[in-house]
């Protein structure tokens, strides 16, 4: 098993994107890139904590490739969008990936460069070394799956697993 720390937006919908990934084992929602110790939601909400709400992908690389978890990632939000995702605004919805090795580092920058080619502008995802990760409060742990029928996830987590399931079909559980 690996994993893997992204951010791209609200990690809702990166939660509920991942989980229907055959070979992804478990999905973390939490908050990363910042100094603030242990944020709270409320904190990292003010977009004065420095930290992301990302995600820590942990999955079976031979079933799914790290380089799928990746184009995934690229493929589920809007990496030229700078600190945000649709209307969620502030540092904390920022496109960044989080790396542990150079190794994660240079598959991280590979992915990078070929969403490139998918995305008209710039890729804004900052690239930077992992630091402590901070689990969400629990009741953000699984969101979509406990609250199918909540405003935003139809809104806008619903169409992302869609987008997934579409283009994603061979990796889809």
């Amino acid at each position: 098993m690996t994993s893997l720390v992204v951010a791209g937006g609200c990690f809702w919908c990166l939660d509920a994107v991942y989980r229907t990934l055959r070979g992804v084992t478990d999905v973390v929602s939490g908050y990363t890139g910042g100094e603030t110790e242990s944020p709270t939601y409320e904190q990292v909400c003010t977009g004065h904590t420095g930290h992301a709400e990302a995600v820590r992908v942990e999955y079976d690389p031979e079933v799914i490739p790290t380089e799928i978890i990746l184009n995934v990632f690229f493929t589920l939000h809007d990496p030229t969008q700078l600190n945000r995702q649709g209307h969620d605004v502030g540092t904390q919805y920022r496109s960044a990936m989080y790396y542990r090795s150079e190794d994660q580092r240079e598959l991280m920058s590979a992915a990078r460069d070929r969403a490139r080619a998918w995305w008209p502008g710039t890729i804004v995802t900052e690239l930077s070394p992992l630091g402590m990760f901070f689990p969400a409060e629990e009741y953000h742990q699984d969101f979509f799956t406990k609250n199918p029928g909540q405003g935003y996830c139809m809104a806008v987590a619903v169409p992302k697993v869609q987008k997934i399931r579409a283009t994603f079909t061979e990796y889809i559980r």
